[in-house]
């Protein structure tokens, strides 16, 4: 046959709960350090970055007219964030609402929720822009 890959030598024997508990760990720290945690430069997550920055594309700027939040999702999740549509609306209704951060970076039309905790309406009812 061919030689082997790794050299015997190379292979160490680990009890399976201990690679298990190092290997999660890592990962589980490497989630929170580049996802679940804001950048210490800017203050923004991942998400709120490639909001941004497709709208930003979609040249949704102040002097331009707003568009669909549903299309603004819509971008981010084909282009840049292959997750659920639901925590990337979210992130747009946070960075939209005046009452969760000091400023706000989107300016939204429509219901984006309020400080009693009412919901925002859905995508397809309200619109944004930069």
């Amino acid at each position: 046959m061919g030689k082997p890959l790794t050299p015997e030598s190379d292979i160490t024997d680990t009890p399976l709960g201990d690679a298990l508990a190092e290997r999660y760990l890592t990962y589980a720290l490497s989630t929170i350090m580049h996802r679940a945690l804001p950048d210490v430069r800017d203050g923004l997550k991942p998400v709120h970055r490639r909001l941004l920055y497709a709208m930003r594309q979609l040249r949704l700027d102040p002097a331009s007219a707003p568009k669909k939040s549903a299309r603004v999702v819509g971008d981010v999740i084909g282009k840049f964030h292959p997750h659920g549509e639901s925590s990337v609306y979210d992130a747009l209704v946070r960075l939209t609402q005046d009452f969760a951060i000091r400023y706000p970076l989107i300016d939204g039309q429509g219901n984006f929720g309020n400080v009693d905790g009412d919901n925002a309406a859905a995508m397809r009812y309200t619109e944004a822009r930069l």
